[in-house]
């Protein structure tokens, strides 16, 4: 395996800390903006002072290092203040998916032992529900909308979003996020910078693969991932020229650290989306921002993609479109390619390893359908029953500082995917080319067989979305008399009058006989995570 010229097969982290790493990136970008939302922007030295009123706020609530406090709301600007306080102030940050349910939220919060949240008032009523069922809860901070957007517009926009009813009635009495900068801003505070192998975050996995459990990545695991993915996109990267769109959310793991932590270290400027699923107003301020650098998942890119507006976007300086999350597909990259003369980088990554494993490189030598390359500093091998080599296909297992610690409270699952030799099972099948390019399979768990053999659903959606008509596709196993198992496909399609027969004989000219759907429903639409990821395990209980 050759890695791209220029770039390092070791990293060697300069700090200890998240905390002391964005300390630093302020002071060195003071006057550069950090993020813009909404038509608002904050300078690098702004958010410092902001985060260190958050973080004095908080240590004047008596938390501790290590006590737990959940962030609940999508991208704001109060996101990385609240973040970036929290982790000043040696806290451990458990991110919190905003349109969770009162039980989901009851489950996380109570397996958490969480003290602190910070919410958004949309979310509240659900809170509510079960609030005096979460007994480690002490104080609910309450932020709306608009409040970091300045007067009088942040009065104006929080009227509106009142008037809309998009805040539902709730009796909580909480603190206001404003207020809580209030008082923070008038005590003394030092950083109380954690160490390497101190936790910064409880990152609850998204349910794909069963319960949601809690990630135990340390400081050492997030800023060995934010330098493995600094380096690897080394060769395009500027100092202080870099324009981030963030439109995944930053409470998930892979905005978390490749858009929020590790282009802040290069003084990048994060325009932050709140809301991606609007999507002409998403394709608007794409059309009046020059931006350097996109990551999406493949649904956010189809969608993109079939809006007609997407064609006056400028794409003359963008240097980087990275794909994560889930599998992207051929058609979409295809389309991406000829719309945009751009090429979508595919990389890959897991919770567990903080998440970033793989990524192709971008100098020009990525390989279409592949993962990439395991980043500086990182292990990977196949295991199947025993251990396989070359292009076999295995298990995937990584081994690297950015792996986690554990679940939490787990100790038996924890065992179950991570050996005492520091290797991590991710679940997912894969094969290594004699270049050391990976490519993903399928899941483990989602590997349909039929009359013993093998059928991978990425393969099989990936021939549906190449059909013109497929816009989405989940295939799933279903028991089978005669086979075992036969394959059923669900489909998001532009005509729902459009014949299934003709989707199933466009499957039978490119799969074999095994691999194609027997079964076709047609969707309005497909259940999906967070992120987008389609979840095969809710069409499985359907």
């Amino acid at each position: 395996m050759s890695y791209p010229k220029g770039i390092p097969k070791e990293i060697n982290s300069k700090y200890s800390s998240i905390a002391q790493s964005f300390v630093s990136a302020c002071k060195a970008y003071p006057d550069f903006t950090a993020f813009s939302n909404m038509g608002k922007t904050i300078t690098y030295g702004e958010t410092l002072e902001l985060s260190k009123h958050m973080a004095s706020f908080l240590k004047k609530e008596g938390l501790k290092k290590g006590d737990r406090i959940a962030i609940q709301m999508p991208n704001l600007l109060q996101f990385p203040i609240c973040l970036f306080g929290a982790l000043r102030a040696g806290l451990v940050v458990v991110n919190v998916n905003p349109l969770y349910t009162a039980r989901e939220l009851k489950h996380q919060l109570n397996d958490a032992q969480v003290s602190h949240i910070v919410i958004l008032a949309n979310f509240v009523s659900e809170l509510e529900k079960v609030v005096d069922q979460i007994p480690s809860l002490e104080k609910v901070i309450i932020t709306e909308i608009g409040d970091m957007l300045g007067f009088p517009k942040n009065i104006i926009v929080n009227k509106l979003v009142k008037f809309k009813k998009m805040v539902p009635n709730y009796n909580i009495k909480g603190i206001s996020f404003n207020e809580a900068l209030d008082i923070g801003s008038k005590n003394q505070f030092k950083d109380e910078f954690t160490t390497g192998y101190d936790l910064a975050f409880l990152q609850y996995t998204g349910g794909t693969t069963g319960v949601s459990k809690g990630v135990m990545l340390t400081n050492k695991n997030m800023v060995s991932n934010m330098d493995q993915v600094g380096l690897w996109m080394q060769p395009i990267l500027d100092d202080k020229k870099e324009v981030v769109i963030t439109a995944l959310p930053l409470y998930h793991i892979f905005a978390l650290t490749v858009n929020l932590l590790a282009f802040m270290k290069v003084g990048a400027s994060n325009i932050l989306i709140t809301n991606p699923k609007d999507i002409k107003g998403f394709i608007k301020t794409l059309k009046k921002t020059k931006f350097t650098i996109l990551t999406g998942v493949n649904t956010l890119f189809q969608k993109m993609l079939l809006d007609p507006g997407f064609i006056d976007i400028d794409w003359s300086s963008v240097k980087l479109t990275v794909a994560g999350g889930m599998a992207l597909t051929r058609s979409v990259a295809s389309e991406w390619k000829e719309k945009t003369k751009s090429t979508i980088i595919e990389g890959y990554g897991l919770t567990e390893a903080s998440p970033v494993v793989t990524c192709n490189p971008v100098d020009g030598t990525d390989k279409v359908g592949t993962i990439g390359l395991p980043l500086p500093s990182t292990k990977i091998k196949l295991f199947h029953e025993k251990e396989t080599k070359g292009s076999d296909t295995g298990e995937l297992c990584v081994k690297g500082p950015q792996v986690m610690k554990g679940y939490w409270n787990k100790p038996e699952e924890t065992r179950a995917v991570l050996d005492k030799d520091g290797w991590l099972k991710t679940g997912d099948i894969a094969t290594i080319d004699n270049n050391g390019f990976v490519k993903i399979v399928d899941r483990k768990k989602d590997m349909i067989l039929v009359s013993g053999f093998n059928v991978y659903p990425n393969e099989v959606e990936d021939v549906l979305c190449s059909h013109p008509e497929v816009l989405e596709a989940c295939v799933i196993g279903e028991k089978d008399k005669k086979t075992g198992e036969r394959v059923k496909a669900f489909l998001v399609v532009k005509n729902q009058k459009f014949p299934k027969n003709e989707i199933l004989s466009y499957c039978k000219a490119h799969l074999v006989g095994y691999k194609a759907p027997k079964k076709i429903e047609y969707r309005d639409s497909l259940p999906k995570t967070n992120v987008g990821k389609i979840l095969r395990r809710a069409m499985k209980n359907k």
